[in-house]
This record gives structure tokens, C-alpha cells and sequence, in this order.
């Protein structure tokens, strides 16, 4: 029964996040979405009250999927700038393969209310702490600055990553997103790192 249950969430969120992507959240009907998930249009009232809840559950579930690649990914590299890049690495990948991901991200979350906002702003969280560790570490190996304000430079390089990805969006994906990786985190690492 519980997988069961697991494979309709599942199924729902994939649909809402087409659907999200195609027609944009404010006007994607839960009807469109149920259509999209292969479920009747009361099932999903069986695991969200409102769409908003399918919203934020869907960048939940999205964010968490992605921290835990980042996770995996950098819990053996001793070289904070190799696992940097790594995180900046899969950000670009996943999003590429996954344009209604992408899409979602970038576009509907910044047509959402404040409110709205807010609460998918507590799934990013995981990420900006994660990019915050690494870049403490980088200054325990003295690889950055030793008065580098970690705060401020994760979220600089959060948001950096964000505007790459929304711009290869914006222009309608005519070029790489994943070869934008040495760019990005060259410039950073020129910004921060600890002189000669």
C-alpha cells in the first residue's frame, strides 16, 4: 500500500512539474495536472490541500534529490575546489537534462508570491549551507582568504549560478549549459582565492 501511495506522489509531482513548466503555475489547473499524472483529479487532494503545497512539496522533493548528488559527490574530495566545481558541475547537468526543472526554477519560483517564496526558500537552504561548509573548509586549507565573508560569497555564487542557468533559458538553450562550469567557477576562484 505505501508504495503504492509513494508511486502516486511521485507520478503527481512529475505532472505538476510539466505541467508547471508548460503552461506556468498560475495557470495550470489541477485538472491539467491530474491529466498529466494519470490520476483522477480528487487524488490529489489525497496528498496536497492547495496547489501551492504541490508547489513547495515539488521543490522539496527536487532540491533534496539534487543536495544529495552534491552530497555524494564531495563527501570523498579532500580538494574543496574540485568538490566546488563538482557542486557547480551537476547544478548545470541536472538542469539540463531536466529543462522543466529548470524552467520551474528559474521562471515560476520568481512569478510566486512573497509568501510563496519564502517557504520554497527554506528547500534552497540545505544548498547555500552546503556551499557555506565548503568554502569554510577552503579556508581551513587556506586554499581561500582568510577574511573571505562566507555568507556573502554564497550566496554570490549561488546567485551567479542561478543567472547562468536562467539566461541559457532566456536564449532559448542555444548553447551548453554544463560548459559553462570552468567559467564560472574560474572567475570565483580568481576572486577568492588566497594570494601566493
Amino acid at each position: 500500500m505505501t508504495s503504492k501511495k509513494s508511486e502516486k506522489y511521485e507520478m503527481i509531482l512529475e505532472g505538476a512539474l510539466k505541467v508547471f513548466a508548460e503552461h506556468g503555475y498560475h495557470r495550470s489547473q489541477v485538472s491539467k495536472i491530474a491529466k498529466a499524472a494519470g490520476v483522477a483529479d480528487g487524488t490529489i487532494y489525497l496528498y496536497f490541500k492547495r496547489k501551492e503545497d504541490l508547489l513547495i512539496c515539488l521543490f522539496r522533493e527536487k532540491l533534496g534529490e539534487l543536495v544529495e548528488k552534491f552530497e555524494n559527490s564531495v563527501r570523498d574530495l579532500d580538494d574543496v575546489k574540485e568538490a566546488l566545481r563538482k557542486v557547480c558541475e551537476i547544478h548545470y547537468t541536472e538542469l539540463e537534462n531536466n529543462v522543466d526543472l529548470a524552467h520551474v526554477t528559474q521562471i515560476e519560483l520568481r512569478q510566486s508570491s512573497m509568501e510563496l517564496r519564502k517557504e520554497i526558500g527554506l528547500a534552497f537552504k540545505p544548498y547555500i549551507l552546503l556551499i557555506e561548509n565548503l568554502l569554510h573548509k577552503g579556508i581551513e586549507q587556506q586554499v581561500f582568504k582568510p577574511d573571505l565573508d562566507v555568507k556573502l560569497v554564497r550566496l554570490l555564487l549561488f546567485g551567479a549560478m542561478d543567472e547562468v542557468v536562467t539566461s541559457w533559458l532566456i536564449s532559448g538553450r542555444k548553447y551548453s549549459l554544463s560548459a559553462q562550469v570552468d567559467g564560472t567557477m574560474d572567475f570565483f576562484f580568481n576572486g577568492i582565492a588566497r594570494p601566493a
